[in-house]
Order: C-alpha cells, then sequence, then structure tokens
C-alpha cells in the first residue's frame, strides 16, 4: 500500500468496527498521541517510541509520541504535536494530521485521542531521554494485517475484553498501542462501499 491508497481508504467515510476499551465509571482523562506514518523508499512505516526505563509508569513500554492534554494545548490534535516534539524532536511542521480515530480509555484513567500522520521522512530525531529510550519503525502493512494480532482474553466485571499483541522482531507492541493499531487495521480494511 502506497502514500495515496493509504490516505483514500483512511479517509473515505465507512462505519468502522470499534474496539472495546476500559469501562471507565466517569470521564477519563483528556490526552492524545500521534501515529506517525512514513513514506521510505519501499514501504509506508509506522515509527514508535520505547519508553524509558527509568518511568514510574509503564516503564520500557512500546508506545506512540503523546500523553495528556495540557491547559496551554489549544485542543488534543495540539497534545499530540506537542508531546511528538518534545518526546523525539520532530516539529509540527513536518507532520500531515489525516484525521483521528474514536477515543480510546484506558485502565490508567485516560481517554485517548489517536492521531493518524504523515511524517517527511528528512527529520532528525532528537530523543528525551527522561521519556524515551528508543525508537523503532515497523511496516504498515504488517501492523494493518490482522493475521499478526494476537488477542489474550481477560475478565473485567464479568465480561471478556481482549488486550491485543502484535510482534516484530525482538518487539512487542501490546495493551493501549496494540489497540489504536487495531482501530486503524478496522479503519483501513473495512470495505470502501459500506457506509
Amino acid at each position: 500500500m502506497n502514500k495515496q491508497e493509504f490516505i483514500r481508504r483512511f479517509q473515505h467515510p465507512r462505519r468502522v468496527l470499534p474496539e472495546a476499551d476500559f469501562p471507565l465509571v466517569g470521564p477519563g482523562k483528556p490526552a492524545a498521541v500521534l501515529i506517525p506514518i512514513i513514506e521510505r523508499a519501499d514501504a509506508l512505516t509506522v515509527l514508535f517510541t520505547q519508553r524509558a526505563l527509568h518511568l514510574k509508569n509503564h516503564p520500557g513500554q512500546v508506545s506512540f509520541p503523546g500523553g495528556k492534554q495540557e491547559k496551554s494545548d489549544t485542543d488534543l490534535a495540539h497534545t499530540a504535536l506537542r508531546e511528538t516534539q518534545e518526546e523525539i524532536g520532530i516539529a509540527a511542521d513536518k507532520i500531515t494530521l489525516l484525521g483521528n480515530l474514536p477515543k480510546f480509555r484506558t485502565v490508567s484513567r485516560f481517554e485517548v485521542t489517536p492521531f493518524v500522520s504523515l511524517v517527511q521522512p528528512e527529520f532528525k530525531l532528537i530523543l528525551d531521554r527522561n521519556e524515551v529510550d528508543n525508537v523503532f519503525e515497523v511496516p504498515l502493512v504488517h501492523l494493518l494485517d490482522k493475521n499478526n494480532h494476537l488477542i489474550h482474553w481477560v475478565k473485567r466485571n464479568g465480561k471478556r475484553h481482549p488486550i491485543y499483541f502484535i510482534s516484530w522482531q525482538e518487539k512487542t507492541i501490546w495493551g493501549a498501542t496494540a489497540s489504536f493499531i487495531r482501530l486503524l487495521s478496522n479503519h483501513i480494511n473495512s470495505p470502501l462501499s459500506e457506509r
């Protein structure tokens, strides 16, 4: 899938299969992440971060750049762009936002909005070592293929909920980050004629 095909499939209106998230009792704290898609010479890839090992929450876990909405953020898109620049040094002028996926509630009481974006490939990474240990890229086609999504079922309040896992080389993408990928896969792989 090339960039034009991805944009066409992402921006085509259709009903998208939702994913089960964590059923919060009240509203969650607003947050946003950026799903950075990069056009490489041979394929589209998705850039992931790996959280620093010294962090209190989710140390070493694979994630997307992002975080909670600050009072100074004009909206959640601004949150995603600001956090991306702070965490990995990619400025907003290198990023084209294509749109967002549905909000996803997490066990840590956040309501996260994932923003799908295209990132110009000629960027320079500057990692904030207080937050990010390293970054890596995974081919988009691998992520969108549901045959690569492993599902572990857990019970919460008497109901079954999926936890997704996606492996790439020695890395494992799981939890909310894998759920964001699952949402993107549902969106891209929905039949174009479906309304």
